[in-house]
């Protein structure tokens, strides 16, 4: 049964994906040219969310800019879960040394935060969209590896894996058909609560000024783009800042719901306490 928060966290992030679709074919107005005569307007009916130092239309920037966020922010997400998959079944079901080795390897990993980790590699690679990409990822895959380990190491021993072990299926064969639907709904919940990371760290490395380079705007580089008129112009970083806002609570409420819809034992822990308290 979907859940308040399942709805409402799916509504905000379909807010933010209809802005960023609508974003691909249509803005308000021009997000690249300049309109000197009209800098620094605030906002009103006519620039919702005011203009910049170029007189830019900032919400319409915003929505180029959400297309380029939650792209870069899904992409990391999605090479993490592909990479920590991989890693978390091979440790998992090969256990021995293999399982010692590779988590060994995710726990120094592990020990640096993923932005401090990502902002490294960024600076090897260069600012840019790709480079952020890539540093997401490699940040979020340790986390993946050691989550989807957990389950895999939890459901290799149950009967009916063994049940498949003894027919002779080959390894493969065993982790798609019994382990891999075990692994999914943790999947699900994990990208979807990821995403709120991929989202906050790219706006992050934006305003560190590592992100999508000008002209191009994303919602890091509208972010620090008003910094320097915070006193004068106090909207300009607040377009950004609003989807930001919308785009990491309405993931967190979704991947928050979807635990509950998807793993009955956090809802009957939860419901149980609450009746205990009573």
């Amino acid at each position: 049964m979907l859940t308040g928060r399942v709805i409402l966290g799916a509504t905000l992030v379909g807010i933010v994906l209809v802005v960023a679709v609508v974003g691909l074919f249509w803005t308000p107005y021009p997000t690249s040219l300049p309109d000197l005569p009209n800098r620094f307007q605030s906002p009103s009916l006519n620039h919702l969310m005011g203009t910049d130092e170029l007189g830019r239309d900032i919400f319409s920037r915003a929505m180029v800019g959400a297309r380029t966020s939650l792209i870069i922010s899904l992409s990391a997400v999605l090479l993490a879960t592909a990479v920590g998959t991989l890693v978390g079944f091979v440790a998992g079901y090969a256990g021995g040394v293999v399982d010692l080795v590779l988590s060994r390897l995710l726990d120094i990993l592990l020990a640096v935060p993923a932005l401090v980790l990502a902002l490294g590699i960024v600076a090897m690679l260069g600012a840019s969209g790709t480079s952020v990409t890539i540093a997401l990822a490699w940040a979020y895959t340790p986390t993946f590896a050691r989550v989807f380990r957990g389950v895999v190491v939890a459901a290799r021993d149950h009967p009916y894996v063994e049940a498949s072990r003894g027919l002779g299926l080959s390894a493969p064969v065993v982790i798609a058909k019994d382990l891999l639907p075990t692994v999914l709904p943790v999947m699900v919940v994990q990208v979807t609560t990821a995403l709120a990371w991929g989202i906050m760290d790219e706006a992050g490395l934006g305003f560190l000024g590592l992100g999508v380079q000008p002209p191009a705007p994303s919602w890091g580089s509208l972010l620090i783009e008003g910094r320097q008129y915070l006193y004068d112009a106090p909207w300009l970083p607040i377009g950004a800042g609003v989807f930001v806002i919308i785009a990491v609570l309405g993931t967190n409420l979704l991947g928050d719901g979807l635990r509950d819809v998807l793993d009955p034992r956090s809802w009957t822990t939860r419901h149980s306490g609450r009746r205990a308290r009573a």
